[in-house]
């Protein structure tokens, strides 16, 4: 309940209903009390910036009315001024000093004073906006009134602002974990990348190992580091084999090269056959490399190369020189460390230039090609005309296309006959791979070893026949068989073939020696060394010539004993 005072004049009465916002009270007027009674108010008197502490307590005479918020009444002026009270409760300021006995006294803020008897301001205070209330719990003065009243929460209305900072700390604290995850993330997938890397490195290592060991290749197992250990390796290695036999056809003679693949190592290799190399025939006659591929055939030669050097050679192939001079061209030409000036066959006058000029990277024609890989200097060995058609074969390979249909297509070309088994598919695949190891470096050329009578020494072809071919080297057996070597000089066609029989049936190897250039008209049996004495007069008795016959002199160097049949030999019936 508002307190309400008296102006003292006219029975108008006014209550306080607040403050202002300079903590001056502001009042407005009552409605009459019943029974005509009015209450003193010592606010009515004043106007807008009374003040009690004015010179001799005079006063301007207040104009009555109403009042506005700061107290300023408004309406008409009466001329009269209520009289002063005796005490005034506020100051200049509106602020309560204690008052008089049964009124009560506030601060500006709605507070009572500690001082004085106080009355309920609860009405006053709950219904002004934007005013500060009363804490939930009263202080220690309050509280040690008893007469004090006790405000509460919920007696005033708080207005709580809303700011923009809340959703600017929420849009942060996401940004924070979000970046906070994605470094979280990088890092477990750099973890498991250095763990894949590391896997990877180790399976590579492990394979790499694998692989030397299937080679040979790790260090204290290769062939030639290892003994028994490196050949059963070498031994276990796939191998592609053709053997390629060169028909010089303008000059007579072949030349005999085998061309090797060895899938498991990745080396391609050309191993080349010396003409005297020795051969067994399957009806046990004795033979050289040369004679075989002459009048046995490849068939028979493939066979007797297996038998000797313990290989298997997949296929034959026979190459003409005129076959070769195409394939050159086809190639494009190819470049060649020759050795040796190399003179024009066509040429008439002997001053004429070479057709090929020793030096390095010579490019050769087809042409030329032929002539360098069939040449033989005067004074040279048949070898050093063996590797001279090593490298045409080698340079070949380099020019050849590593595609296996563009290889195939190029054999197709040539026009020739192959052959069976092998196929112009078969030839053109296997050229191929040897063309890419030869293109890479993995190529290289082989001389086999063989000593003067043809046979083979397991000490000096063991890096050929072993390493190369995987076989065991099987030279023919002289203690089996006497092996002869006849040459027919009777100027009868069928007499040597004669004489093979005969000897066959004696028990002895028949070596091919071929035609004399002019018959004799008495045939000689000849021995080398002492101990074959007794060898060559068997010979004699079972072809029926005279001791007389026999007699020491030059014997071939795969040959026991030679024999010249002349116009005095005649067969037996």
């Amino acid at each position: 309940m508002n307190d309400r005072y008296d102006a003292g004049y006219g029975g108008d009465q006014y209550e306080l209903v607040g403050y202002d916002e300079y903590g001056r009270p502001v009042y407005r007027q009552a409605p009459a009390q019943p029974g005509g009674q009015q209450q003193y108010d010592p606010y009515a008197q004043q106007g807008y910036g009374y003040d009690p502490y004015a010179a001799g307590g005079q006063q301007a005479a207040p104009q009555y009315g109403s009042y506005d918020a700061y107290g300023t009444q408004g309406g008409h002026d009466t001329g009269q001024q209520p009289p002063t009270p005796a005490h005034d409760p506020y100051d200049g300021y509106g602020t309560p000093q204690g008052g008089r006995a049964g009124q009560p006294a506030y601060d500006p803020y709605g507070q009572a004073a500690t001082s004085g008897r106080q009355s309920r301001v609860a009405e006053q205070t709950a219904y002004i906006p934007q005013q500060a209330g009363p804490p939930e719990e009263p202080g220690p003065e309050a509280s040690a009134d008893p007469g004090a009243p006790d405000y509460r929460t919920e007696q005033f209305a708080f207005v709580e602002e809303p700011t923009d900072d809340s959703e600017d700390v929420i849009d942060w604290l996401k940004f924070t974990e979000n970046r906070t995850e994605r470094r979280e993330e990088a890092r477990r997938r750099a973890r498991s990348r250095v763990i894949a890397l590391v896997v990877v490195l180790a399976l590579v290592a492990v394979g790499g190992v694998g692989y030397l060991w299937y080679a040979g290749k790790l260090p204290g197992l290769s062939s030639s580091d290892s003994g028994a250990g490196g050949t059963t390796a070498a031994a276990a290695q796939k191998r592609d084999v053709i053997a390629v036999h060169l028909h010089d056809t303008k000059q007579g003679g072949t030349s005999t090269v085998l061309l090797v693949d060895n899938t498991t190592t990745k080396q391609g290799t050309a191993v080349l056959l010396p003409n005297s190399l020795g051969l067994t025939g399957d009806d046990g006659t004795t033979t050289t490399l040369a004679k075989s591929v002459d009048d046995a055939g490849p068939d028979a030669t493939r066979t007797a190369l297996d038998s000797v050097l313990g290989t298997d050679i997949e296929g034959t192939w026979r190459l003409d020189t005129p076959y070769l001079q195409i394939l050159v061209d086809l190639v494009g030409n190819i470049e060649v460390d020759t050795d040796a000036d190399v003179p024009d066959p066509a040429a008439k006058s002997k001053g004429a230039a070479p057709l090929v000029r020793k030096g390095e990277n010579q490019t050769l024609s087809g042409k030329m090609a032929v002539a360098y890989a069939t040449h033989q200097g005067s004074g040279e060995s048949a070898d050093a005309q063996l590797e001279r058609f090593g490298q045409v074969m080698q340079g070949v390979l380099r020019k050849l296309s590593s595609d296996p249909q563009a290889a195939t297509t190029t054999i197709q070309t040539l026009g020739l006959i192959l052959d069976p088994p092998l196929t112009d598919k078969d030839l053109g695949s296997f050229l191929a791979g040897l063309a890419d190891r030869a293109k890479g470096g993995d190529f290289e050329t082989a001389l086999l070893p063989v000593q003067d009578d043809g046979s083979l020494s397991a000490e000096t072809s063991d890096s050929v026949v072993k390493d190369i071919l995987g076989g065991t080297a099987k030279s023919p057996d002289k203690d089996a068989a006497v092996s002869v070597s006849v040459q027919n000089a009777t100027g009868v066609k069928d007499r040597a073939a004669k004489a093979r029989v005969v000897l066959l049936n004696g028990g002895f190897t028949f070596l091919e020696g071929g035609t004399a250039s002019a018959a004799q008209p008495t045939s000689k049996v000849f021995y080398a060394d002492a101990a074959d004495k007794e060898h060559a007069t068997e010979v004699a008795k079972t072809l029926g010539l005279p001791d007389g016959s026999v007699a020491q002199g030059k014997v071939s160097a795969n040959a026991d004993v030679a024999v010249v049949l002349g116009q005095d030999y005649e067969p037996a019936s």
